[in-house]
């Protein structure tokens, strides 16, 4: 593993130990030759998935993309970050056994979607407003009202 600070490939594992949900190994490590200390997460990869754009294009899946585009919509809010870390770990486990190599944009869209309206609602609505491409108003008015109706999401109720 090089290390972030200096890219010396002399690093050293410190202290290893599962994640709290058992996913994933979490790593101490310091650099031999610069001293810098750092992190690393190891998790099993079921198979190499590719993400197809609405374009056509193909990139390969990166869960750190993942987990920031639900970290900007989760921002101010006051969501534990075990259930966050919990939420990616299920879609990504999710998309791994699917059984194709080759997923489409939309449908991890759909699936952070679902993930959203389970944790937070103003997360789920500013989710879908760029998942959905909203352009006015209007467009929230109409999703608010289809949240309303179906019961919403995982906000607690203030009883109002």
């Amino acid at each position: 593993m090089r290390c972030p600070y200096c890219g010396s490939a002399e690093t050293q594992v410190k202290d290893s130990r599962p994640t709290e949900d058992g996913t994933a190994i979490r790593r101490r490590r310091i650099c031999a030759d610069c001293g810098g200390r750092f992190t690393t997460f190891e998790r099993v990869q079921l198979r190499e998935l590719t993400v197809v754009k609405k374009t056509g294009r193909r990139v390969p899946f990166d869960r750190d993309k993942l987990m920031r585009s639900v970290m900007v919509a989760l921002r101010k809010r006051q969501v534990d970050p075990d259930r966050i870390e919990r939420m990616v770990n299920g879609i990504v486990r999710q998309l791994e056994s699917m059984g194709e190599s080759d997923v489409a944009s939309e449908q991890i869209g759909h699936l952070v979607m679902e993930g959203l309206r389970g944790l937070d609602d103003v997360a789920y609505v500013r989710f879908a407003s760029v998942y959905r491409d909203f352009r006015e108003a209007k467009d929230f008015e109409e999703f608010l009202d289809e949240l309303v109706q179906t019961g919403g999401g995982g906000a607690p109720d203030d009883g109002e």
